[in-house]
């Protein structure tokens, strides 16, 4: 089994349901008394929120760098980076790494793939939803089309998860409004929808919709075990 590596605490909220569905899939697959070998660099979001919305990204891949530094040091064989936002900066991140990574956009992207869908909303923070990192990856690397909600549902989604889900909150008025913008991706064709933020998949669930919902963490999470157990 090697050794996963998680870059997490962003929020720490969806870290722990990394840590648990991980854990949960290698007993599964393993049986008896198994957990995972992993070793997580938690960092502090505070720190990271405010780097984020102050535009100063260059600050933050460097704490995520020396995240990841230290999860090699600690014997990580590869790592994850336990949120989607921040996969902006895994270029700047890996050109130091000697150790591999699991993309969270490929790996849903092929969950994707497996239905034999494209055309699929996203949903998650406006860095996400708005810049080209992650959007354009699932278009020119997987050729899906991906929608997103308008500027009005878009402040709704980023707002709710930081002023929310982040903290742990979950508010049923909130999962309304979740489902309201759902309702209108699906309206304007969408076969289904990613939960394009790690903590999305607190608040609405596969299922609530008749359309799939892709939850990247759990996605990301059985990649990670799935890396892991093969040769």
């Amino acid at each position: 089994m090697k050794t996963i590596g998680l870059i997490g605490g962003m929020s720490w909220e969806s870290s722990a349901e990394y840590y648990r569905i991980i854990n949960q899939q290698v007993q599964k697959r393993l049986g008896g008394v198994h957990s995972a070998k992993c070793v997580m660099y938690s960092v502090d979001f505070a720190e990271i929120e405010t780097l984020q919305h102050e535009d100063r990204w260059e600050e933050a891949a460097d704490i995520l760098r020396r995240a990841g530094e230290s999860l090699a040091s600690a014997g990580a064989d590869f790592f994850v980076l336990c949120t989607n936002t921040m996969h902006q900066l895994l270029p700047a991140i890996e050109e130091d790494m000697d150790i591999p990574y699991l993309h969270i956009a490929d790996a849903t992207a092929e969950k994707i793939r497996e239905r034999s869908l494209r055309t699929i909303g996203l949903l998650g923070t406006k860095f996400t939803m708005e810049g080209d990192f992650y959007r354009g990856r699932l278009e020119s690397k997987f050729r899906l089309d991906v929608v997103i909600p308008d500027a009005e549902d878009r402040e709704i989604v980023h707002n709710v998860i930081y002023e929310e889900l982040v903290q742990g909150k979950i508010d049923a008025d909130s999962k309304s409004k979740y489902l309201a913008i759902v309702d209108k991706l699906i309206d304007a064709g969408t076969e289904g929808i990613i939960l394009g933020c790690t903590e999305i998949g607190l608040l609405i669930k596969d299922g609530d919709r008749a359309v799939p919902f892709f939850d990247t963490t759990e996605i990301h999470a059985e990649a990670a075990v799935e890396y892991a157990l093969t040769d």
